[in-house]
Parts: structure tokens; sequence; C-alpha cells
């Protein structure tokens, strides 16, 4: 049996099936049990690739434009500007989105901007310690 890699990052418990993930993509809450898990999604390493994810899903239906009859360059501008305006208003309000849903699982306001705070400090720091700052003498 292999010993398990401190370095690897375990499971996080409570991650949401297929259709939950949808549901809360599209804003809704999780159960309580997701909790844990709804807070990694906001926090970890990749949570603007995550946001992107659920934010491209929101935009999903914006495709059924195509099925409209009509030239098909009016149909794939229509598409096209929707996406674009879609992803620069989701861009813009990433961190605040992020805070409402760590907020709409029962965690205290400015949770999820701390921990992402807190994790970029000990990623900066590597090896120097905590606090590190490479600008400051």
């Amino acid at each position: 049996m292999r010993a398990p890699d401190p370095d690897r990052p375990r499971p996080v418990p409570g991650r949401p099936g297929p259709l939950r993930w949808v549901w809360y993509a599209f804003g809704g809450r999780l159960p309580d049990r997701c909790a844990e898990w709804v807070l990694h999604d906001v926090t970890c390493r990749t949570w603007v690739l995550r946001h992107l994810a659920r934010a491209l899903t929101q935009l999903a239906p914006c495709f059924l434009l195509l099925l409209l009859p009509g030239p098909w360059s009016i149909r794939l501008t229509a598409v096209g500007m929707g996406l674009f305006v879609g992803l620069f208003y989701s861009v813009c309000l990433m961190g605040e989105a992020c805070e409402h849903r760590v907020i709409k699982h029962g965690y205290p306001p400015g949770l999820g901007r701390e921990t992402r705070r807190i994790r970029q400090d000990a990623e900066r720091a590597g090896g120097r310690g905590a606090g590190f700052r490479p600008w400051r003498g």
C-alpha cells in the first residue's frame, strides 16, 4: 500500500453531484453538508477558473439564439456579444459573487477573501517564513 503524499491535496468532503453543481452554478444554495466544499470552491488556488466555469454554465443558454431564424452573421454576433458582456460583468464582480456564495452557506462575511489572502501570503512566503514581502528590504 502506498503512503499518502502530504503535498497532494486531499478531496474536500461534501462535493455536490452534477445536477446540484448546476443548481449551485446558477446561484442555488447547497445542503449544509456541502458548506466546506463551497468554502474550498471559492478559496482554492483555481478559484478564478472555477468561477469562470460557473459563469459559462450560466451563459450556456445564450447558444439557444443560434436556433432562431435569420442570417448566421447576426446569430453569431448576438451569441458572441452576449458571451462577451456576460463574462465581462462576471469577471468584474468575481470577488463579490464568491463572497456572496460563502455568506449564503453560513460563513461570516469576508471569510472567503481573507482565506484567499492567507493562502496567497503562504505561497508567496514559500520557504522564507510567514509575513515575507519581497518589496520590503
